[in-house]
């Protein structure tokens, strides 16, 4: 029997396995059903019921010959409150993205996209690359804030995809680690890839996507410390894997390794990452055009916490 392994992430704790792997995998829900009632899947070693509540770390082996294709994905053309946009011509756009809003619709996501917020909004984007995708160069991850560029014209796609392509973009982050890195000021160059037991996240593994990471400490803490990082590649969840692989997670980082009871204490509920310079040059003109983006209230406030002694 040809499997795929699945282990239950903290945010699906408690949740149905039926509606777990909708979203997990993109499924329909009758389809994530019938496979259940086939006997094709497997919770914990027993086979699952569709109302077994699951716990996080839980194990769930499902056969893939039953066929796991999912459905197509929809946008949700509706305005994101708090999406802002900084700049807008005939070529691109550049928003500051909140927290809890994705770059595209995905399987297993939900909730609101910048794509989806731009469309709803009224602006118009490229068509180029997947139809979920659209206009969509790069992306933050959900609990990221920060800047991104859009593509609205055919030409900016292409341009922004090989300057993204050839690591000419300035893409900068600021960061709270726990501790105190050391050395102060370096460079991270490990690769990553899936997480060999935890299917939702990815870690520095042999094989894995070449990955560099450049940072430097502006402040220390008590218990973390402020850096500025410069990210060369763009790998998912890249700053956030090679910090813990560094065993500096970033605070309120739990889903890799990050303090619960510090990160209640500061009044994080998601990682201290903020994507706040982005350059490029323009696809028309060719001008070299950079955005800054100020902490969002709820960094700022935890920033605050950790100069305190938090």
């Amino acid at each position: 029997m040809a499997a795929r392994f699945l282990t239950v992430p903290d945010g699906l704790a408690g949740e149905r396995i039926d509606i777990a792997l909708t979203r997990m995998l993109g499924l329909s829900r009758s389809r994530a059903v019938d496979i259940i009632s086939l006997g094709a899947v497997i919770l914990d070693g027993s086979p699952a019921m569709k109302s077994d509540r699951l716990l996080a770390g839980s194990v769930i082996e499902i056969d893939t010959e039953v066929g796991l294709e999912p459905v197509a994905m929809q946008i949700d053309t509706e305005p994101v409150p708090g999406l802002h946009v900084l700049y807008d011509d005939d070529d691109l756009i550049v928003v500051d993205k909140p927290v809890g809003v994705a770059a595209h619709p995905s399987p297993g996501w939900t909730g609101p996209t910048v794509v989806g917020g731009l469309i709803g909004a009224g602006y118009a984007v490229a068509t180029s690359g997947a139809a979920e995708r659209q206009g969509i160069v790069h992306r933050l991850d959900v609990g990221t804030t920060g800047l991104m560029v859009v593509a609205k014209s055919e030409s900016a796609y292409t341009s922004l995809k090989h300057q993204f392509k050839e690591r000419t973009v300035e893409k900068v982050y600021h960061a709270i680690a726990q501790g105190l890195l050391d050395p102060l000021k370096g460079t991270i160059e490990a690769p990553i890839g899936r997480h060999p037991n935890a299917d939702y996240k990815f870690a520095v593994v042999e094989g894995g996507k070449d990955s560099v990471t450049h940072y430097e400490t502006l402040e220390a803490f008590s218990h973390g410390c402020l850096v500025e990082v410069h990210l060369e590649t763009g790998r998912t969840h890249q700053i956030r894997v090679h910090m813990a692989a560094m065993r500096h997670p970033l605070a309120g980082d739990i889903t890799y390794g990050a303090d619960p009871a510090l990160s209640k204490k500061v009044g994080l509920t998601r990682q201290w990452l903020h994507a706040m310079r982005l350059g490029f040059h323009h696809p028309s003109t060719g001008e070299y055009v950079e955005f800054v983006s100020p902490y969002p209230a709820d960094l700022e406030a935890a920033l605050e916490q950790f100069r305190q002694g938090a």
